[in-house]
């Protein structure tokens, strides 16, 4: 159950992630949703690393490390996606 909540937690913090990001990314969604699997990973470890890893009631520091995190992650796998693979799906459409 824990991988089923993984991707479901990744696939809304990508998403979210893409939104609050300006301009359109051109990853796809299954990668936008590994993106914010990292993110969800990442934004974790640093509120562990600032001591706001449990709180009571509702992990609102916890989760706003993971939205950064996720965006950070998206915004640069998309650049990278697109350095990889942009020019060549564009030539193709030429």
């Amino acid at each position: 159950m824990g991988w089923f909540w993984a991707i479901i937690v990744g696939f809304v913090l990508g998403l979210i992630a893409k939104a609050i990001i300006p301009g359109k990314q051109h990853s796809p969604l299954w990668l936008t949703t590994i993106f914010g699997m990292l993110g969800a990973v990442v934004g974790n470890a640093m509120a562990r690393g600032f001591g706001v890893e449990e709180t009571s009631g509702i992990d609102w520091s916890r989760h706003i490390f993971q939205l950064i995190a996720a965006i950070v992650i998206v915004a640069a796998g998309d650049a990278l996606y697109m350095a990889m693979w942009g020019n060549k799906k564009m030539q193709r459409r030429a």
